[in-house]
Formats: C-alpha cells, sequence, structure tokens
C-alpha cells in the first residue's frame, strides 16, 4: 500500500483494580491518521488538527513510534529506498485521559507497518507503540497502546518480557465516558501517589483484578460489577477532578456496573450492561455535571474488539 486513511481509537487504562496493566478499547471516539510513501526517506508529519503537536519527529508522540518501527524493520529487514509522510487529525484531546497520545503513538506503528507490507504483528507493534508514549508520560507503558491495537479488552501480565493477553468483551458491555475540559498531566496524576501501599488493599486490590478478568470471560456482569473498585488510586486522584464522587455516584444509582477514574483523568467512565441502562446512567452523569459549570462531552460506546483499523 502507498496511500493510507486509518482509525486511532481513544481507550480507558486501569478500570479501576488494574492500575497500569488493563485496558478497553472504544468503537465511538477517535483520531485520524493517514500515510503515503514518499520519494524523500525518512518520516516527516505534514499535516496536524485537531492539537497544537510539535512537527519535529523526534518531539511528537506518532514521529517516535514511527521512526522506532521503521529503524527496526531496516535493523531486522533492508534498508528501506523510500519515505512516509503522515498526517494528524486529532479527535481525542490531549490529557483527557482516554489515550490521546496512545492512539497517535499505536496509529503511527500501525501505519507505518502496513506501508511496509505488515512485518509485524498486531502485538509485536505494541513494543514500538510504548516507545511514543514515553514522550507522552517520561515512561514507556502499555496500557492504552495495547487495546488500541488489539482491541477489546487486554492485561498487560508483564513487561520483561512483555506479556499481553486480549480478553474479548461481553457482548452486552457498554461504556459512558464524561471527558471534563481540564487538563490533568499524567506526570501530575503520578505525582500525587504513595509509594507504599498496605496489605490489606493490595490483597483486596489483587482479588478484584482476578474477580474483574474471571467476569469478562465468565460474562458474568455480577462479578465484573463486583470487581469495579479501586482501593489504591482512586482515593489519592479523584481529588483532581470536581464532583468526581457525585458523578461517579449517579451512574451507580442509574444502573452502571461499575464507575471510575479513566487512566489519569479527567475523563470520568462508567461500564453498563445494554445501551438503555447507559443511555440513562450517561444522562444522568451529565446532569450532574452541569452544576460545575464546567464544560465537558460525554460519549456512549461499545467495546471496540478490532482495534485500530484502515478506513
Amino acid at each position: 500500500m502507498s496511500n493510507i486513511k486509518i482509525f486511532c481509537p481513544a481507550t480507558i487504562a486501569n478500570l479501576n483494580c488494574g492500575f497500569d496493566v488493563m485496558g478497553l478499547c472504544l468503537e465511538t471516539i477517535g483520531d485520524e491518521m493517514i500515510f503515503r510513501k514518499s520519494p524523500t526517506k525518512g518520516i516527516k508529519i505534514t499535516k496536524i488538527t485537531g492539537a497544537e503537536l510539535p512537527f519535529e519527529i523526534d518531539k511528537n508522540v506518532a514521529g517516535v513510534a514511527a521512526l522506532a518501527i521503521l529503524n527496526n524493520y531496516e535493523k531486522d529487514f533492508n534498508p528501506v529506498s523510500f519515505g512516509i509522510e503522515i498526517e494528524i487529525h486529532k479527535k481525542i484531546k490531549t490529557g483527557s485521559g482516554i489515550g490521546s497520545s496512545a492512539a497517535s503513538a499505536a496509529g503511527a506503528v500501525f501505519g507505518v507497518n502496513e506501508i511496509l507490507g505488515k512485518p509485524y504483528s498486531k502485538s509485536e507493534l505494541v513494543h514500538f507503540a510504548m516507545k511514543g508514549e514515553a514522550i507522552a508520560s517520561g515512561s514507556e507503558h502499555a496500557d492504552n497502546v495495547t487495546p488500541c491495537l488489539l482491541g477489546g479488552f487486554t492485561l498487560v501480565r508483564g513487561y520483561d518480557p512483555l506479556d499481553i493477553i486480549k480478553i474479548e468483551s461481553p457482548n452486552e458491555l457498554f461504556a459512558v465516558v464524561l471527558h471534563p475540559h481540564i487538563e490533568i498531566k499524567t506526570s501530575d496524576a503520578r505525582a500525587v501517589l504513595e509509594p507504599m501501599i498496605s496489605l490489606k488493599n493490595a490483597i483486596k486490590q489483587w482479588g478484584n483484578l482476578g474477580g474483574l478478568i474471571a467476569g469478562l470471560y465468565m460474562k458474568d456482569y455480577e462479578i465484573i460489577s463486583r470487581s469495579l473498585e479501586d482501593v489504591i488510586i482512586e482515593p489519592l486522584r479523584k481529588g483532581l477532578i470536581p464532583n468526581f464522587d457525585k458523578v461517579k455516584n449517579s451512574a451507580l444509582k442509574n444502573g452502571a456496573l461499575g464507575a471510575g477514574i479513566s487512566g489519569a483523568g479527567p475523563s470520568i467512565f462508567a461500564l453498563c450492561k445494554g445501551s438503555s441502562i447507559a443511555k440513562n446512567v450517561a444522562k444522568a452523569m451529565e446532569n450532574t455535571y452541569l452544576k460545575t459549570n464546567i464544560p465537558f462531552d460525554i460519549h456512549i460506546s461499545k467495546v471496540n474488539d478490532e482495534g485500530v483499523k484502515i478506513i
């Protein structure tokens, strides 16, 4: 392929009990990127819309990720005689907590891989996408780029070596995401965390993570609901998000299986069984957040089992 356009979906990371290891892929929210072969060798970003981002390859999440896969390809296979131009059309706001940087990084490696003739699997692309994520957050992490690339729910079981497990979503599972128009930097959200946790809380969190994974495999919504609890991270971060407790409680009172902070925030997510409950939950969350006078967006989405794709 010499010219492709792709959809790079938003993601929800952590999912309450799965801090830094769990994520899911959304269907209705995402960026678009265009890739073209060029006679000039190397990676070049030619257009960016929807956000003020650097065009310099070494300072742009997509640029760093694209260069990582291109350099690795030339080491593994043959030198590339052409270049690749990239357009980035951001529709996921930066700092929103729903994987804006991950969409750029994952989209970049997916697109370059297609142009190169798909030498790497989607799972192998995660390594390169993590290089881009490091530009945004200061560390290579995979909890957003993995569901963006693979779709569905994903578990990063370990990093050394990278061990990824994809989990299909139950058919009736919907996500509601409320995105307040405030920015919380990942570095600031990490700064409020404590380096040590109690054994009691650790045991409870491990149980919830195991329960969530079991509930997804069993398609047991009651187990999923009981497991969507975070006793370690949420208590420390929720103060960064205005009216978080009120929004979460409104979601639960209207039938949500669970609710929490998406990624590092400020977005708040709720998981629901069925579209009708998701619509009721979205309305309740919306009515609650209107009282803050802070602008916001709200989205309802099925879980996207495909991940990044050509459109």
